[in-house]
C-alpha cells in the first residue's frame, strides 16, 4: 500500500469511507480522527457509516459528504451486513477505515470493495483488511484512532481536536446547568439518594441558577425519579426524554457549565466548548474522559481499592460506591468557577 503521499499523486479527489464507533461518547472523539484524514487527504470525498440511533451526532461533524445509516433491525446477520456493503460499493471507495471492533464492520468494508481496508489486528475478522496494525495499549481513545491513521499513513498527527457543529453562535445563559446523572452502565450511573443530596445542596448554593437534567427517553423514569421531590424545585428543570442529538447540542453550547457522568454528554459538551464538570466512577479517565482540557474538571473519589475498574456493574458494593462518595464539596467549588453563588 503506498503511503499517504503516494496515494494524494495516483487520485486526485479519493473517495474515503469510515466507519464510526457505535458509542455516542466514543463517536465524538472520533471526530479528531475525521479531521485528520480532511487534512491528510485535502479534497477527498469522505463518507462515514454509522449506526442508525446515532446519525443525528454525524450530521454535526464538518467536513463529510455522505452519511450512511446502519441498522441492525434491517441488515439482519452476516447477510445483512454483507448485502449492506455491498450496496454501498458502487461508490467506488479508494479507502476504508474501520474503528469500531466490530466483526460485522469489517464484513462491510470488505463487502464495499474497498480497494484499501485499514483497521486494528485485535478485531474478529482483521483478515478482511488489507492493512491492519497493533492497538497501541493503555492510551486515551483519541489517541488509539489517531494511531491507526499515523501507522497507515505514515504520518505524525500532532493536531487533535474533538469538536462538533454547534450553528451558529447563540447567547450563553451564565445561570443555567446542564445535568446528566445518566449512563448506559449503573456502575458510571449517580445513585439517585446521592442525586438527590447533590442536587439539593446544589440549589441552596447557586440560587439564582437553573438545573437543567438531560437525558435519552430511556432516562426519563431515572431523571424522574432523580427530581421528585427535591428541594427548591422552581430551580429545577426536566428536558429528560425531549431533545434530540442537534437540539441537546445547541442547549449545551448556550449553557454555563454541564454537571454530567462518564457519558455521551460529556464529550458533546467538550466538544462545543461547555465547561464540563465530569464525576468518574467505573471508567479509567485517562482513556475516556473528554479530551479537550480547556474548562474541564474531572472528579473522583479515589479512596477504594477497586478504582478505577471497569465492570458495567458494581460486583463489590452493589451500587457504585466510588459514585456515591463523590466530595459534594468539590463540585460546589468546580461549579463556582462558572456560577455565581447568590
Amino acid at each position: 500500500m503506498p503511503k499517504v503521499s503516494n496515494l494524494k499523486s495516483q487520485i486526485s479527489n479519493p473517495r474515503i469511507l469510515i466507519r464510526l464507533p457505535n458509542w455516542l461518547g466514543d463517536v465524538v472523539m472520533s471526530t479528531a480522527f475525521v479531521f485528520a484524514v480532511t487534512e491528510l487527504y485535502p479534497g477527498a470525498f469522505i463518507d462515514v457509516i454509522i449506526k442508525n440511533e446515532l446519525t443525528g451526532i454525524a450530521s454535526l461533524i464538518p467536513g463529510l459528504h455522505a452519511i450512511h445509516s446502519f441498522s441492525k433491525q434491517e441488515n439482519k446477520g452476516l447477510t445483512g451486513v454483507y448485502s449492506f456493503g455491498k450496496r454501498l460499493g458502487a461508490e467506488k471507495y479508494d479507502l476504508f477505515f474501520n474503528l469500531p471492533a466490530s466483526l460485522s464492520s469489517l464484513v462491510i468494508g470488505w463487502a464495499t470493495g474497498a480497494k484499501n481496508r485499514v483497521g486494528f489486528t485485535n478485531e474478529g475478522g482483521f483478515f478482511l483488511l488489507t492493512h491492519a496494525y497493533k492497538k497501541p495499549a493503555n492510551v486515551h481513545r483519541v489517541d488509539e484512532y489517531i494511531s491507526l491513521l499515523e501507522q497507515f499513513t505514515g504520518k505524525t498527527i500532532s493536531e487533535r481536536l474533538v469538536k462538533l457543529n454547534a450553528g451558529k453562535p447563540i447567547k450563553i445563559d451564565r445561570n443555567r446547568v446542564l445535568i446528566n446523572f445518566n449512563s448506559e452502565a449503573s456502575s458510571r450511573r449517580m445513585p439517585i439518594d446521592k442525586a438527590k443530596t447533590t442536587i439539593n445542596l446544589l440549589t441552596n448554593t447557586f440560587k439564582k441558577a437553573t438545573f437543567t437534567f438531560i437525558g435519552s427517553p430511556k432516562e426519563a423514569a431515572f431523571v424522574e425519579q432523580v427530581v421528585d421531590g427535591v428541594e427548591n424545585g422552581h430551580q429545577i428543570e426536566n428536558l429528560a426524554g425531549k431533545t434530540d442529538l442537534a437540539g441537546l447540542i445547541s442547549l449545551m453550547a448556550a449553557s454555563a457549565a454541564i454537571l454530567t457522568t462518564d457519558s455521551g454528554p460529556a464529550h458533546m459538551a467538550n466538544s462545543v466548548g461547555t465547561p464540563v464538570i465530569v464525576l468518574f466512577g467505573a471508567g479509567n479517565e485517562h482513556n475516556t474522559a473528554p479530551y479537550n482540557k480547556q474548562n474541564l474538571t474531572v472528579i473522583r473519589y479515589g479512596k477504594l481499592s477497586c478504582e478505577p475498574c471497569v465492570k458495567n456493574t458494581c460486583e463489590l458494593y452493589g451500587i457504585p460506591k466510588c459514585m456515591q462518595m463523590i466530595d459534594d464539596l468539590q463540585i460546589i467549588n468546580a461549579l463556582g468557577k462558572y456560577l455565581g453563588t447568590a
